[in-house]
């Protein structure tokens, strides 16, 4: 991957990166946005735990497809509240390595269910040599 944070613009206002160019020969993965509830429908109360879950939910999406977080090019992340802000962006950044993701980060009014504070989806690429061994011919 190469990512691009020219000079030429403002730098990142955090850690992530203004763009990620995917070389050829990648194959993509476009996860759908993942909510804070575990497989037993439990679903934590505090901002950091419910990026953890959300995050691990899409980390479980990527695996099934041969991935991983590190292959991860774009994030965009939404939470309810503003204050919400540096406990979203504490768990991102020790999950994410430099040089960053691509990340939008935006505030809404609302999910399906109140109690849902945090909704994360990303975009993957990974070489198609590192196909998941299941989809091979």
């Amino acid at each position: 991957m190469k990512h691009h944070t020219p000079t030429t613009i403002r730098a990142p206002f955090a850690r992530y990166s203004h763009g990620v160019e995917v070389p050829p020969d990648h194959r993509l993965l476009l996860c759908s946005g993942q909510l804070a509830i575990g497989p037993d429908d439990a679903i934590p109360e505090d901002v950091e735990a419910q990026t953890e879950l959300c995050f691990a939910n899409v980390a479980a999406i990527l695996d099934a497809a041969g991935m991983g977080l590190r292959d991860v090019v774009r994030i965009n992340a939404y939470v309810t509240d503003r204050a919400y802000l540096p406990d979203y962006m504490k768990v991102r950044d020790r999950l994410f390595g430099d040089p960053a993701p691509a990340s939008t980060l935006m505030i809404v009014s609302g999910f399906a269910r109140e109690v849902f504070k945090v909704e994360i989806e990303v975009i993957a690429a990974a070489p198609a040599s590192a196909q998941n061994k299941e989809d091979a011919p």
